[in-house]
């Protein structure tokens, strides 16, 4: 049975569905599943007892419309040639920054914030999608330019070409999701090979920028963070810092992490989550809930998976039959473990708050899609660079 068009060199003929199991890489997938079903019974033990007539369900199934949808969507792209991107990597730049103007402009506004495009029958969140659209797009511009890369200009370039939707996402606001695009930006440039001196000085200037942007401003009139991220800040600062005000939250969630101790006190059994103490629960402090109710194994677990899953992220970035996919790869575990580490890291007191979600785990849609969607993506390059190699005669036709 043919299925898709192959790459390499003999691209133009067409893969068996036999050698596209073969070559698909069946522990990422299993592994992301299994971190989306370890969220879905967190999220159901989380809100089941929260006020209102069949809340738990409410979330729980729009969850697993968000986890179904997120699969075949991974399966679809997963036969779809990763290379068709970067061909078409400047029109999707250009929709990913008409979608988040356009969310600046008409999106549905929340707490003052402007994060959703309202579709008739779902939202999207335009931050969300535009992660993945920026690593296709970016390693698409990288590789592009891999001859270039001791030109301190290029890199210049390639900074300005994510600092703009950094800055759009920035304006809705949403400073975790900038910092995100932040992340991917530095783990493509160690991928691609930026010079060290280029890097040392980035890195300078963006710490010296940063101090002179929150002194400066603020001192000409012009607010640079809002008052609940400088609140938030103070918080990280000084955790004692209006523990029954904006450092209630922290306050909890530690309290609810440390309690759990080592094997916790009982799926749906957490007091703190149960009896309303834990503001969010279900979504941004999540992980407070699995500390609280499985304690420090169930949290080993969690990070184990994920481990494993950037384990095989990695080892496709290795593995992939062209710069271009390598980028892909790293972009993607770059979010995956700056996502991690600062959600759990808020959740703990060693990282501000934020409101980056929890990958695949924190109640969310349009989060678990874009994160199924990469998913998919990886294994295109997977599939894709196996038979590559295996045509070339490189490597056999198997994991």
């Amino acid at each position: 049975m043919r299925i898709l068009e192959q790459v390499g060199p003999r691209r133009g003929t067409w893969l068996t569905f036999g050698a596209y199991l073969r070559s698909f890489d069946w522990l990422l997938f299993l592994a992301a599943l299994a971190v989306s079903g370890f969220g879905l019974a967190m999220i159901y033990s989380a809100t089941h007892a929260d006020p209102g007539q069949g809340a738990s369900l409410h979330y729980v199934r729009a969850q697993s419309i968000g986890l179904a949808l997120g699969i075949v969507v991974a399966i679809v792209l997963s036969l779809i040639d990763y290379e068709r991107y970067a061909r078409w990597h400047k029109f999707i730049y250009a929709g990913m920054i008409l979608l988040l103007v356009l969310t600046l402009i008409v999106g549905e506004g929340r707490s003052g914030a402007h994060r959703w495009i309202a579709l008739p029958f779902f939202e999207v969140q335009s931050a969300e999608v535009s992660k993945v659209l920026i690593v296709v797009t970016l390693a698409a511009f990288l590789a592009d330019g891999v001859e270039l890369r001791n030109r301190f200009r290029f890199v210049l370039l390639a900074v300005g070409y994510v600092v703009i939707p950094i800055i759009l996402v920035y304006l809705e606001p949403d400073l975790g999701t900038a910092l995100v695009f932040a992340a991917v930006l530095m783990s493509m440039f160690l991928v691609w090979g930026i010079h060290w001196r280029h890097a040392v000085v980035l890195a300078t200037a963006g710490a010296l920028g940063a101090l002179t942007v929150l002194r400066a401003l603020p001192a000409m009139g012009v607010q640079v963070l809002k008052d609940y991220q400088l609140q938030r800040l103070m918080v990280f600062l000084n955790p004692e810092h209006d523990t029954s005000g904006w450092g209630y939250q922290l306050t909890q969630s530690r309290i609810a992490v440390a309690s759990g101790m080592y094997t916790g006190k009982g799926f749906m059994e957490g007091t703190q989550t149960h009896l309303n103490f834990l503001p969010e629960h279900h979504t941004d402090f999540i992980f407070s809930v699995i500390g609280e109710e499985l304690g420090f194994l169930g949290a080993m677990i969690l990070l184990g998976l994920y481990l494993i899953m950037v384990w095989r992220m990695l080892r496709i970035a290795g593995r992939a039959n062209s710069l271009y996919g390598s980028l892909i790869a790293a972009g993607v575990a770059g979010i995956l473990v700056f996502q991690v580490f600062v959600n759990v890291g808020m959740t703990i007191g060693i990282m501000p708050v934020t409101g980056v979600p929890l990958p695949f785990v924190s109640f969310g849609s349009s989060s678990l899609v874009v994160f199924w969607m990469a998913v998919g993506i990886l294994e295109s390059v997977q599939v894709r660079s196996t038979i590559a190699g295996y045509s070339a005669g490189r490597v056999p036709l198997r994991r």
